[in-house]
């Protein structure tokens, strides 16, 4: 192996290593959050009973603050913090030339991505 690929492989593991830190600490802090304004507010900023579903509403519940919006907000990080290393790994994989890991990445992230669509319409 040469040793502008081994520069450029060490280069994309610690950006690997970089998405995983920045997605669960962001996560943690947005979920830290929605918890300290449902501490403070005593309210999830919804009625009882009623909670949003869809992502637009998750987000804008989130900007209008709604303590409930925003740990939905920060689960959300946390599970798409994995699904963005998926993807860095595809291109990991690209930069060492190896295709066959390549495809079966992009079938890891297909599967990822219809489990992902299959939950959300089948909670609607």
């Amino acid at each position: 192996m040469d040793k502008k690929l081994k520069t450029e492989i060490d280069d994309v593991e610690i950006m690997i290593g970089k998405v995983m830190q920045i997605g669960v600490v962001l996560s943690a802090l947005v979920i830290i959050l929605g918890l300290l304004l449902l501490l403070v507010t005593g309210s999830t900023g919804y009625a009882t009973g009623v909670h949003p579903t869809r992502v637009g509403d998750i987000l804008s519940g989130t900007l209008a603050l709604k303590p409930y919006a925003v740990l939905m907000t920060g689960i959300f990080l946390l599970i798409l913090t994995p699904v963005l290393r998926v993807v860095v790994s595809i291109y990991a994989f690209a930069v060492k030339h190896d295709p066959l890991y390549v495809w079966i990445t992009t079938i890891v992230l297909i599967i990822l991505l219809g489990a992902m669509t299959i939950g959300y319409l089948g909670n609607r």
